[in-house]
């Protein structure tokens, strides 16, 4: 096993689990931050699953790649729990999220098409 490219595609893992946390929670307040219409909050949504599953998708296939490479001058001093640990602790933060989320009320703030403010 080369725990230097395992820890790397572990790595890719978190990285693409964290950015699934924040659009899919924190959509909102990332446009809001770049001054974002509601057509680009919802743009910042589409790419950032498709650049999270494309991050998963490639650390996986990187940890697979070096748990069947044999290993390297180079790989004693590796550790690859903290990351597995990392890994978890996202996980568990998205589930109390997704349960927190399912029992806030809703806020229907911004305006629909054709609305209009009357003063």
């Amino acid at each position: 096993m080369r725990r230097r490219t395992v820890r790397n595609g572990l790595r890719l893992v978190a990285a693409a689990l964290m950015l699934i946390i924040v659009v899919s929670y924190y959509h909102g307040l990332v446009a809001d931050l770049f001054s974002l219409a509601p057509d680009g909050e919802q743009r910042v949504y589409q790419l950032g699953i498709f650049w999270a599953a494309a991050l998963g998708g490639y650390g996986v296939v990187q940890a697979v790649f070096g748990f069947l490479m044999a290993s390297g001058s180079r790989d004693h001093g590796i550790r690859i729990m903290p990351t597995l640990l990392l890994i978890a602790g996202m996980v568990l933060l998205f589930f109390l999220l997704l349960a927190g989320s399912l029992g806030a009320p809703r806020n229907f703030d911004r305006l629909r098409p054709g609305e209009t403010i009357t003063i």
